[in-house]
């Protein structure tokens, strides 16, 4: 039984399954996979999302598909009406607007608040030194990152000016995902536990069988 996890980028494409496997399978008796289907950004998902969704809860593999689960950053998209400024708002009109395009039982939306970054800097200590020593002090509440800096801009600006190299978000974050641990993670985000804790609820029931 697996998860088929919606995503708009390479580092997530690479790196979620096995950061989200590292945080769900410890909790069930059974194993389960996640598969990813990258898209070209957020305006393909958006448009792509309720054709994709269908055809993999309703394709012939539907009975081996827990659910599908798409994954956007909440920094980035441009199709919240002008009026929603406030993250919360946007989360809550963001979610409920693509699960009602797709408009399926078994399909769920989240967002990364502000961007999958933000679960990497839960744990400092897995960047460089020189790095960690430049945060600021907000990331200790890393989904506070927000709009003005998210965090993957936070860390196109350190890098260079502390290690000498620019941050290349698809081989380091790929290889910061490989070191974070997602039970850290997990406590000091709240919308990541949101996440986790839907597809454990989904998950449990399936793996018991």
């Amino acid at each position: 039984m697996r998860f088929i996890l919606f995503v708009e980028g390479y580092t997530e494409n690479k790196s979620l399954p096995q950061f989200l496997k590292k945080w769900i399978d410890p909790k069930i008796s059974k194993p389960v996979g996640i598969r990813t289907v990258r898209f070209e950004g957020w305006p393909e998902l958006l448009k792509d999302a309720p054709l994709k969704a269908k055809m993999h809860l309703e394709g012939p593999d539907k009975d081996d598909i827990i659910a599908v689960i798409s994954l956007l950053d909440l920094y980035g998209p441009t199709f919240y009406p002008n009026h929603i400024k406030h993250c919360d708002e946007r989360y809550q009109w963001g979610k409920k607007h693509i699960e009602d395009k797709v408009n399926h039982p078994r399909f769920f939306h989240f967002f990364a608040v502000h961007e999958v970054e933000a679960w990497l800097l839960s744990q400092p200590d897995i960047f460089p030194v020189e790095v960690k020593n430049a945060f600021p002090p907000k990331i200790k509440t890393p989904e506070l990152v927000n709009f003005h800096e998210p965090p993957a801009k936070l860390l196109e600006r350190l890098y260079p000016m502390h290690i000498k190299r620019s941050y290349k978000k698809v081989v380091n974050g790929k290889e910061l995902f490989d070191k974070l641990d997602p039970n850290i993670a997990y406590d000091k985000c709240p919308k990541l536990k949101v996440l986790l804790d839907k597809m454990l609820e989904l998950a449990q029931p399936i793996a018991t069988h």
